[in-house]
């Protein structure tokens, strides 16, 4: 399997993501079955992952490349705002 050297974490996976959505990948270990990979979240260089290779497969776990999130999920839900700023 050739492997991206980008990856989303899918909102199924999004627990085990740190909170953090997009990974470049730094390396890979192991061969065969025992193969992973190590990912580092782009906003954070200190948080990465070792992700067994086969699980990059599940496309409601990863999906190659860096993508944009759907419409609804840009904006924040919860506006703080208060009368003494206005």
């Amino acid at each position: 399997m050739k492997l991206s050297a980008a990856w989303t974490c899918q909102p199924a996976r999004a627990a085990g993501c740190g909170g953090y959505r997009h990974f470049a990948v730094l390396g890979q270990r192991g061969r065969g079955r025992e193969r992973s990979v190590e990912l580092q979240a782009v906003l954070d260089p200190g948080f990465r992952l070792l992700v067994p290779a086969g699980e990059l497969r599940d496309r409601a776990a990863w999906l190659p490349g860096w993508q944009r999130l759907p419409r609804q999920e840009e904006l924040p839900v919860n506006f703080d705002i208060s009368t003494a700023d206005l």
